[in-house]
């Protein structure tokens, strides 16, 4: 069973290319989003006098953005997820773009976790991210810079993570999710093969999220 995963997640299933106009709009959108961010997270307190029980103790080195400090969402949820570009499991970057424009305005978070931890599936450069992102899914949620995810390398956070709720936490492949609550606690975490537009997912987030 695990072979037939492992080939199936290994094709590459990206999107055609998006029409000129699409393209610029992507574009466009992007650019606003990116500039949003670097406001929110050059405003945001620094993660080093955060409460060291919490995510927001860390930062990720940013994609887009200088840096993706954890603090910049504090008293939001936030659904971590380690992401590639030559994945099987790619097109969930869609539905990840969905979930985040249909909950963000309640206080939702998405963070992209680019990662080349699995099967070298994330072999390009920051700006070959970020193009992937922008021309294929016009991603608009924040994105960290490459991380290493899994490991004796890897990023504090997922460390972190693992203590909070066990092995749950670790990655098993590319498109796996830690939701984290408004507290800075991690509630669950989810596996590839969860959707991110799945029911039991929005239920974990419509949860979080409260009224």
């Amino acid at each position: 069973a695990m072979a037939a995963f492992v080939a199936l997640a290994a094709c590459n299933r990206a999107p055609e290319p998006p029409t000129a106009d699409v393209a610029e709009q992507r574009n466009a959108a992007v650019a606003a989003a990116v500039a949003e961010h670097e406001r929110r997270f050059s405003q945001a307190a620094e993660p080093a006098g955060a409460d060291a029980s919490s995510a927001y103790q860390f930062q990720f080195t940013g994609l887009w953005t200088e840096r993706v400090p954890m603090t910049a969402f504090n008293g939001e949820v936030v659904l971590v997820v380690n992401t590639a570009s030559e994945c099987g499991f790619t097109p969930q970057y869609e539905g990840l773009q969905q979930i985040y424009s249909e909950y963000q305005a309640r206080g939702f978070e998405v963070l992209g976790v680019p990662s080349n931890n699995f099967n070298g599936q994330e072999p390009g450069s920051a700006e070959q991210i970020q193009e992937f992102c922008t021309l294929n899914y016009g991603v608009t949620f924040p994105m960290a810079g490459k991380t290493e995810v899994i490991g004796a390398d890897r990023h504090p956070f997922y460390a972190w993570a693992e203590q909070q709720i066990g092995e749950s936490a670790v990655p098993g492949w590319n498109f796996h999710k830690i939701l984290i609550g408004r507290d800075g606690r991690v509630i669950a975490a989810f596996n590839t093969r969860t959707e991110p537009t799945s029911a039991e997912l929005r239920a974990a987030i419509e949860s979080a999220l409260g009224t």
